[in-house]
């Protein structure tokens, strides 16, 4: 048997994909900012390049499911940074109290109510 009956015509897109989050990844644990930049461009120029295939339609296909696994991946790690984020800001408010007023949370609600009526929105900056 060949690789060739394993791999989709859509594998060497989907190699980009991971190779990319893979830098993300380790640009975040590396708390590398400007490389956490780059590697956030590069994924952003993959994506861009995404291939034009009715087979993301298709629920049982590899590209479809791969894709999945990709965005999963990369929502645990926003999801992941936005954590950060507030255990920076709550140990900044405490180390540093008058610092900690100039700046809006991460998790908050908005002050004023919605004009739309019901519960009032939350807001979540990164």
């Amino acid at each position: 048997m060949t690789s060739a009956a394993t791999t989709t015509p859509h594998q060497p897109w989907i190699d980009s994909l991971q190779a990319e989050l893979d830098a993300l990844e380790a640009a975040l644990l590396r708390g590398d900012a400007p490389g956490v930049e780059q590697a956030s461009a590069a994924m952003q120029a993959v994506l861009q390049q995404a291939p034009r295939t009715p087979a993301f339609a298709d629920p049982d296909s590899a590209l479809r499911r791969d894709t999945q696994s990709a965005a999963q991946r990369f929502a645990q790690l926003r999801q992941a940074v936005l954590r950060s984020n507030a255990q920076n800001e709550r140990a900044v408010a405490s180390l540093l109290p008058q610092q900690s007023l100039q700046r809006q949370p991460t998790y908050g609600r908005m002050v004023k109510p919605s004009p739309l009526g019901g519960a009032g929105r939350g807001f979540l900056t990164a």
